[in-house]
Protein backbone atom coordinates (compact mmCIF):
# COMPACT_ATOMS: atom_id res chain seq x y z
CA UNK A 1 0.00 0.00 0.00
CA UNK A 2 0.77 3.63 -1.03
CA UNK A 3 0.08 5.94 1.20
CA UNK A 4 -0.65 9.51 -0.23
CA UNK A 5 -1.18 12.65 1.87
CA UNK A 6 -2.86 15.50 -0.36
CA UNK A 7 -3.35 18.68 1.09
CA UNK A 8 -3.54 22.75 0.02
CA UNK A 9 -5.01 26.00 1.22
CA UNK A 10 -8.67 26.86 0.72
CA UNK A 11 -9.45 27.42 -2.42
CA UNK A 12 -6.48 26.16 -4.06
CA UNK A 13 -8.62 23.43 -5.34
CA UNK A 14 -7.53 20.20 -3.67
CA UNK A 15 -10.76 18.92 -4.11
CA UNK A 16 -10.40 18.87 -7.69
CA UNK A 17 -6.95 16.91 -7.68
CA UNK A 18 -8.64 14.49 -5.46
CA UNK A 19 -11.61 14.07 -7.59
CA UNK A 20 -9.30 13.49 -10.79
CA UNK A 21 -7.35 10.83 -8.66
CA UNK A 22 -9.88 8.78 -7.65
CA UNK A 23 -10.55 8.59 -11.31
CA UNK A 24 -7.73 7.26 -11.90
CA UNK A 25 -7.84 4.56 -9.41
CA UNK A 26 -6.81 6.16 -6.20
CA UNK A 27 -8.65 4.90 -2.93
CA UNK A 28 -9.24 8.62 -1.61
CA UNK A 29 -10.23 9.17 1.65
CA UNK A 30 -11.57 12.51 2.31
CA UNK A 31 -11.01 13.99 5.58
CA UNK A 32 -13.44 16.75 5.68
CA UNK A 33 -16.39 13.99 4.04
CA UNK A 34 -15.67 12.17 7.40
CA UNK A 35 -15.46 15.32 10.18
CA UNK A 36 -19.46 15.77 8.44
CA UNK A 37 -20.68 12.25 9.36
CA UNK A 38 -18.95 12.22 12.75
CA UNK A 39 -20.82 15.24 13.80
CA UNK A 40 -24.33 14.16 12.32
CA UNK A 41 -27.54 14.10 14.01
CA UNK A 42 -27.09 11.26 16.86
CA UNK A 43 -23.65 10.74 16.93
CA UNK A 44 -21.67 11.00 20.18
CA UNK A 45 -19.22 14.02 18.33
CA UNK A 46 -21.93 16.16 18.05
CA UNK A 47 -22.79 15.74 21.63
CA UNK A 48 -19.63 16.71 22.35
CA UNK A 49 -19.43 19.51 20.08
CA UNK A 50 -23.14 20.82 21.63
CA UNK A 51 -21.37 20.28 24.81
CA UNK A 52 -18.65 22.48 24.26
CA UNK A 53 -20.22 25.59 22.55
CA UNK A 54 -23.99 25.29 23.22
CA UNK A 55 -27.13 24.51 21.68
CA UNK A 56 -26.65 27.85 19.37
CA UNK A 57 -24.72 25.97 17.26
CA UNK A 58 -27.69 23.60 16.09
CA UNK A 59 -30.11 24.12 12.93
CA UNK A 60 -33.85 24.15 14.19
CA UNK A 61 -33.65 20.26 12.88
CA UNK A 62 -30.82 19.21 15.12
CA UNK A 63 -28.31 19.34 12.77
CA UNK A 64 -25.41 21.15 13.26
CA UNK A 65 -25.08 24.57 11.75
CA UNK A 66 -21.88 24.98 10.03
CA UNK A 67 -21.33 28.42 8.98
CA UNK A 68 -22.81 29.34 12.29
CA UNK A 69 -19.93 27.20 14.30
CA UNK A 70 -17.57 28.75 11.44
CA UNK A 71 -18.12 31.92 12.12
CA UNK A 72 -17.39 31.19 15.64
CA UNK A 73 -14.56 29.75 15.87
CA UNK A 74 -12.30 30.93 12.85
CA UNK A 75 -12.98 34.30 14.93
CA UNK A 76 -10.76 32.56 17.81
CA UNK A 77 -7.93 30.31 17.39
CA UNK A 78 -8.87 29.36 21.51
CA UNK A 79 -12.21 28.16 19.87
CA UNK A 80 -11.00 25.81 16.92
CA UNK A 81 -8.31 24.32 19.09
CA UNK A 82 -11.52 22.91 21.13
CA UNK A 83 -13.51 21.80 17.81
CA UNK A 84 -10.33 20.43 16.37
CA UNK A 85 -10.09 18.43 19.86
CA UNK A 86 -13.09 16.84 19.22
CA UNK A 87 -12.96 15.96 15.83
CA UNK A 88 -9.48 15.19 15.14
CA UNK A 89 -9.33 12.07 17.00
CA UNK A 90 -13.46 10.56 15.66
CA UNK A 91 -11.64 11.47 11.69
CA UNK A 92 -8.45 9.74 12.61
CA UNK A 93 -10.10 7.01 13.62
CA UNK A 94 -12.58 6.25 10.60
CA UNK A 95 -9.98 7.29 8.00
CA UNK A 96 -7.50 4.60 9.88
CA UNK A 97 -10.42 1.96 9.48
CA UNK A 98 -11.17 3.22 5.70
CA UNK A 99 -7.33 2.69 4.31
CA UNK A 100 -7.34 -0.73 6.57
CA UNK A 101 -10.28 -1.92 3.84
CA UNK A 102 -8.64 -0.56 0.84
CA UNK A 103 -6.36 -3.56 0.32
CA UNK A 104 -2.43 -3.89 0.43
CA UNK A 105 -1.75 -3.14 -3.19
CA UNK A 106 -3.85 0.59 -3.40
CA UNK A 107 -2.49 3.51 -3.72
CA UNK A 108 -4.54 4.75 -0.41
CA UNK A 109 -5.03 9.02 -1.27
CA UNK A 110 -5.78 10.78 2.49
CA UNK A 111 -7.27 14.09 1.48
CA UNK A 112 -6.38 16.44 4.60
CA UNK A 113 -6.51 20.25 4.69
CA UNK A 114 -4.94 20.74 8.07
CA UNK A 115 -2.33 18.37 7.24
CA UNK A 116 -0.08 20.55 7.73
CA UNK A 117 -1.41 22.71 10.45
CA UNK A 118 -1.57 19.07 12.91
CA UNK A 119 1.83 17.64 11.68
CA UNK A 120 0.71 14.60 9.80
CA UNK A 121 3.61 14.44 7.04
CA UNK A 122 5.15 11.48 8.69
CA UNK A 123 2.33 9.36 8.30
CA UNK A 124 2.47 9.27 4.77
CA UNK A 125 4.93 8.05 1.90
CA UNK A 126 4.69 11.23 0.67
CA UNK A 127 2.57 14.16 0.55
CA UNK A 128 1.19 16.03 -2.11
CA UNK A 129 0.37 19.67 -2.06
CA UNK A 130 -2.28 21.65 -4.28
CA UNK A 131 -0.61 25.00 -4.20
CA UNK A 132 -2.03 28.14 -5.67
CA UNK A 133 -0.85 32.06 -4.94
CA UNK A 134 -3.29 33.58 -1.98
CA UNK A 135 -4.84 36.13 -4.23
CA UNK A 136 -5.82 33.27 -6.44
CA UNK A 137 -7.47 31.51 -3.15
CA UNK A 138 -9.36 34.73 -2.34
CA UNK A 139 -10.91 35.49 -5.52
CA UNK A 140 -11.77 32.15 -5.83
CA UNK A 141 -13.31 31.83 -2.34
CA UNK A 142 -15.29 35.30 -2.77
CA UNK A 143 -16.18 34.62 -6.52
CA UNK A 144 -17.01 30.94 -6.83
CA UNK A 145 -18.03 30.24 -3.11
CA UNK A 146 -19.62 33.61 -2.49
CA UNK A 147 -17.78 34.20 0.87
CA UNK A 148 -17.55 37.67 2.01
CA UNK A 149 -13.92 38.88 1.87
CA UNK A 150 -13.45 39.23 5.63
CA UNK A 151 -14.56 35.57 6.14
CA UNK A 152 -12.22 34.25 3.20
CA UNK A 153 -9.25 36.29 5.09
CA UNK A 154 -10.49 34.73 8.22
CA UNK A 155 -10.16 30.89 6.80
CA UNK A 156 -7.34 31.58 5.11
CA UNK A 157 -5.17 32.80 8.00
CA UNK A 158 -6.32 29.78 10.57
CA UNK A 159 -4.95 27.66 7.59
CA UNK A 160 -0.79 27.35 7.68
CA UNK A 161 1.05 29.51 5.06
CA UNK A 162 1.83 28.40 1.58
CA UNK A 163 5.74 28.36 2.93
CA UNK A 164 4.90 26.07 5.38
CA UNK A 165 2.76 23.40 3.04
CA UNK A 166 5.17 23.36 0.42
CA UNK A 167 7.99 22.55 2.95
CA UNK A 168 6.49 19.33 3.43
CA UNK A 169 5.30 18.72 -0.15
CA UNK A 170 7.24 15.48 -1.78
CA UNK A 171 5.30 16.76 -4.99
CA UNK A 172 3.35 19.92 -6.40
CA UNK A 173 0.31 20.70 -8.21
CA UNK A 174 0.62 24.48 -9.11
CA UNK A 175 -3.19 25.06 -9.93
CA UNK A 176 -2.82 28.96 -9.98
CA UNK A 177 -4.15 28.49 -13.82
CA UNK A 178 -7.28 27.71 -15.20
CA UNK A 179 -8.62 24.00 -14.56
CA UNK A 180 -7.19 22.54 -18.25
CA UNK A 181 -4.27 23.50 -16.94
CA UNK A 182 -4.68 21.04 -13.91
CA UNK A 183 -5.61 17.66 -14.88
CA UNK A 184 -2.01 17.02 -17.00
CA UNK A 185 -0.30 17.84 -13.81
CA UNK A 186 -2.26 15.30 -11.91
CA UNK A 187 -2.13 12.57 -14.35
CA UNK A 188 1.94 12.86 -14.04
CA UNK A 189 1.30 13.04 -10.20
CA UNK A 190 -0.51 9.72 -10.88
CA UNK A 191 2.20 8.09 -13.01
CA UNK A 192 4.89 8.96 -10.38
CA UNK A 193 2.59 7.33 -7.83
CA UNK A 194 1.93 3.93 -8.98
CA UNK A 195 5.75 3.78 -10.00
CA UNK A 196 6.45 4.28 -6.43
CA UNK A 197 3.75 1.86 -5.91
CA UNK A 198 4.99 -0.94 -7.98
CA UNK A 199 8.64 -0.18 -7.05
CA UNK A 200 7.14 -0.31 -3.24
CA UNK A 201 5.90 -3.91 -3.62
CA UNK A 202 9.10 -4.96 -5.55
CA UNK A 203 11.82 -3.78 -3.22
CA UNK A 204 11.96 -7.23 -1.00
Amino acid sequence: MLKVGLTGGIGAGKSEVSRLLAGYGAVVVDADRIAREVVEPGTPGLAAVVEAFGERVLTPSGELDRPGLGAIVFADPAKLAVLNAIVHPLVGARSAELEAAAGPDAIVVHDVPLLTENGLAPLYDLVVVVDAAPETQLSRLTALRGMAEDEARARMAAQATREQRLAVATLVIDNDGPLEALEPQVRKVWEQLTERARAARNTP
